[in-house]
């Protein structure tokens, strides 16, 4: 995709329409998002569309009454304030280098909405006081700001807001960072802590040049057109027409409360197994990992052909440091899996040939997609999400100390989905990392997919023609407790009286009360 240049530039007086490659927009709604920016058009550096999933996640920003489920928490430790003041600092400087970090949102009044780079936008940092009798600090800090009831508003850039408070009884300075998901994705949180480091060492000359977000925006609105996408989809799933919605979890529009997680790293054992059965088929890990979750998603929601939402990279068509861009890179789409009574090996092969395709529609829209389903709106088409996540070494020690004064506290992340289940790629071993709605339990479901894991590295080994709905998805103790404990009805009884002598002498000691229920 040839990216339209920016005809806004620093001697610019005045936006106009045909200054705006990547929007249509009237005079009047340009005149609009100018009052919106502190400085007007001389802080402004470009005026574009929103990508398909940002469009999707501003949808859940003004559905939600009260929280926001894509309000990204975390937090932070500091040895003193002067440790913190410089953290600060280094992030400041990071946002100076990021389109994306000095974006604000703007849709009221508008035809469509608008995201806007400023040029300079100042973090907001504000300072609280802790009760010093009421608990950890930064269990206060989390709960005073729990995205289940804050939000943030999206018209003032950067859309990072820092919460700093003195830990009671010590020198130590807590912080919490929160960052909305329109901004940035798992890749970018990587980026910046490894920027924002970067600048605290002294290393800001060794950091390539940014990418600017508005190539992405450029990638989705000028790539493939919406009848291929619409045309791909239809092949896909025109013939579903019912939702595939695990344990009967159906409300897609939720706000994220009520979601519990769990986690667990898989066994070294199978994860060397995986690894090795992708490499003799010649496929991603990924796939076996789909085809293991499709087989997942049809057990517990009753059908064979299923479909669940997958999370895509969305930087495979960036180009040059399109790995290292920050931004909301990836996207949500569905992918349609059939759980019948083809070969576990052949299954394995299908899968991986249709998560190609569909990489070739990565910044398609999910409601377009949806649409090309034979379910009938409200419903949703899936309820469940497999975000599968490479998790590299950068990340992996991006949690460490060895920032002299600087500990990582630890973040959350959400969606609306009721079902999301993590596969977390570190190269090395895989974990697993479930979010699920109440009452089903988030460690029951990481159970789930470790069997069908374990039992699809079986079949591939032994029984790679063994039909793929034949994969038991019910780890061993779940068994025995469905079928031996919640049957061990054995009871003591008269054995020397015939069954009608027994009723009988029932209906003397109760004789009104019912007998049958059908």
């Amino acid at each position: 995709v040839a990216v339209p240049a920016n005809r806004i530039t620093e001697q610019s007086t005045a936006i106009t329409p045909e200054m705006l490659p990547l929007i249509e927009l009237a005079q009047g709604e340009i005149d609009r998002i100018i009052a919106t920016v502190p400085g007007g058009v001389g802080n402004i550096q470009d005026i574009y569309g929103l990508s398909p999933l940002q469009d999707g996640i501003l949808f859940h920003h003004l559905l939600a009454t009260k929280g926001d489920p894509y309000l990204l928490v975390s937090q932070m430790a500091f040895a003193d304030r002067g440790v913190l003041d410089r953290y600060l600092a280094a992030v400041q400087r990071v946002v100076d280098r990021h389109d994306i970090l000095r974006t604000s949102f703007v849709w009221e009044g508008l035809s469509r909405p608008a995201q806007v780079v400023w040029r300079n936008a100042l973090l907001e940092v504000s300072e609280v006081e802790l009760n010093g009798s009421a608990g950890p600090g930064a269990a206060q800090l989390k709960d005073r700001f729990d995205p289940r009831q804050h939000r943030i508003d999206l018209g003032r850039a950067p859309l990072l807001r820092f919460v700093i408070a003195r830990e009671p009884g010590s020198a130590r300075w807590l912080l919490l960072e929160l960052q909305h998901h329109l901004i940035g994705d798992h890749t970018t949180l990587e980026v910046m802590r490894a920027e924002v480091r970067a600048e605290l060492e002294g290393r800001a000359h060794e950091l390539s040049a940014p990418q600017p977000f508005r190539n992405l925006v450029a990638q989705a609105r000028l790539g493939v057109d919406a009848k291929a996408h619409e045309a791909f989809f239809r092949g896909w799933l025109a013939d579903i027409d019912e939702p595939s919605t695990p344990f009967g979890l159906r409300e897609v529009r939720g706000d994220g409360s009520g979601v519990r997680e769990a986690q667990r790293m898989l066994p070294q054992q199978l994860n060397a197994r995986l690894r090795s059965q992708a490499r003799r088929l010649g496929v991603s890990l990924a796939s076996l990992c789909h085809l293991a979750w499709g087989q997942v998603v049809a057990r517990s929601s009753g059908r064979e052909q299923v479909v669940f939402g997958t999370v895509l990279f969305g930087r495979m068509h960036g180009g040059a440091g399109g790995d290292r861009a920050m931004g909301l890179f990836i996207n949500t789409l569905p992918l349609r899996l059939d759980l019948d009574g083809t070969a576990a090996e052949a299954s394995v092969l299908t899968t991986h040939a249709r998560l190609v395709e569909l990489l070739a529609h990565e910044h398609a829209s999910l409601a377009l997609a949806q649409r090309c389903s034979g379910v009938a709106a409200p419903a949703p088409l899936f309820s469940s999400l497999l975000n599968y996540r490479h998790n590299t070494a950068a990340v992996a020690t991006a949690t460490d100390d060895s920032l002299v004064g600087v500990e990582w506290l630890g973040g959350e992340e959400r969606t609306n989905y009721p079902l999301t289940l993590s596969v977390e790629d570190f190269g090395e071993a895989l974990g697993l990392t479930a979010q699920v709605a109440e009452p089903i339990s988030a460690d029951r479901i990481c159970g789930y997919m470790q069997r069908a894991l374990e039992q699809l590295s079986e079949a591939l080994e032994r029984a790679p023609d063994m039909p793929v709905r034949e994969l038991d998805i019910l780890p061993a103790e779940e068994r025995a407790y469905l079928l031996e404990e919640l049957n061990r009805t054995a009871a003591a009884y008269p054995s020397d009286v015939c069954i009608h002598e027994l009723f009988e002498a029932q209906v003397r000691r109760a004789p009104d009360a019912v007998a049958v229920v059908h």
